[in-house]
């Protein structure tokens, strides 16, 4: 693996790793994102998400004087589902999905998005209607592909399954909380994604701040820390991650670390980059040096001690019907799935 490799998503040619928005225009000042940006592209990148909830929009309009110059340089990546007030509400009905589609391309002053998501499940709205919607994004030249984030493995299924139906553009992206304190998505998700050939942008790959290396047992976060803010309710809560599986997780990168020459997170990013249909993790660095703290994990190579090592710790448990027809009938569930695209003939 290096910097300049990349790897398709549908259409798309992106590289291994994808730079987060998510703090630019809050914790990180425009000056600084655009610094963090170019050193991003320049270190041979070319993956940007960000999202219509970011700051209200702020994340994305933080974007547009640097898309301005360097367009042509990056793939780019946003979002539709949260509260904003451009266009005001949330959800995914057709309308308010054209309608946000449009504020994202003024906020960023772009003609089109190179990767559209779908950020969370609608439950409001029939899911064919948000599918339908979404391909005539891409009819009109708005949108070159679409991706999806935090759907359960049986919604992506049916979403997939329907595109292949009626013939509307697929997802080609999922962009699910993947790492390796974090590995629910192993159970069904990517799996999932494995056999239908869509892509996987992992996020939180440094578990809300628990593979930064800092963290100790029986001592508070650091403050200011992502993992001592965190409310009690979110993905990145303390309670879920300062677990002793997790904890020797972080001993294991640690070691590895310390053996390559390299960072914590990098081990951790590098872990996540040896699984088998991971294409780029969303990294979210507040400035420009854990920035380029994070960028040498593209180049690293682990064996399969190292790897071993590293993944002893927390893998979930063997599921039904996965372990059974796995160990009792050799079905491989992960094989690439035979579909068939289009309406069936008639009789």
């Amino acid at each position: 693996m290096n910097a300049t490799d990349r790897v398709e998503m549908g259409p798309l040619r992106v590289s291994r790793l994808c730079l987060g928005t998510m703090l630019m225009g809050d914790k990180t000042p425009p000056a600084e994102a655009h610094r963090m940006l170019d050193a991003f592209v320049d270190g041979g990148h070319n993956l940007i998400d960000t999202a219509d909830v970011y700051g209200d929009g702020a994340a994305e309009s933080v974007l547009r004087p640097w898309l301005a110059r360097r367009r042509d340089a990056v793939i780019l990546t946003t979002k539709v589902r949260f509260p904003v007030s451009d266009p005001r509400g949330e959800g995914l009905s057709p309308d308010r999905i054209r309608a946000a589609c449009d504020a994202s391309l003024r906020r960023m002053g772009v003609e089109t998005i190179d990767l559209y998501q779908v950020h969370a499940p609608d439950p409001e709205v029939p899911l064919e209607l948000t599918l339908e919607a979404l391909d005539g994004l891409v009819t009109a030249g708005k949108v070159r592909a679409l991706g999806v984030s935090n759907f359960p493995a049986w919604m992506l299924a049916w979403a997939v399954r329907t595109q292949d139906c009626e013939g509307w553009s697929p997802f080609v992206a999922l962009q699910a909380q993947y790492s390796l304190v974090e590995r629910s998505a192993e159970v069904e998700l990517l799996p999932f994604v494995r056999s239908a050939g869509i892509g996987m942008m992992p996020w939180g790959p440094l578990g809300g701040g628990f593979l930064t290396g800092r963290l100790q047992r029986g001592r508070q976060p650091a403050a200011g820390s992502r993992l001592l803010d965190a409310p009690d309710e979110v993905e990145e809560a303390l309670h879920r991650r300062a677990t002793e599986a997790n904890f020797r997780a972080a001993d294991a990168a640690r070691a590895v670390a310390d053996e390559s020459g390299a960072t914590v997170p990098q081990i951790a990013i590098s872990w996540l980059l040896h699984q088998r249909g991971v294409t780029s993790p969303v990294i979210g660095p507040r400035t420009t040096e854990q920035l380029e703290d994070l960028l040498p994990a593209a180049s690293l190579r682990l064996d399969g001690d190292q790897l071993d090592r590293l993944g002893r710790h927390t893998p979930p448990p063997p599921m039904y019907p996965q372990r059974m027809l796995a160990e009792q009938n050799g079905i491989d569930v992960e094989r690439p799935l035979e579909r068939r695209r289009g309406p069936l003939p008639t009789v």
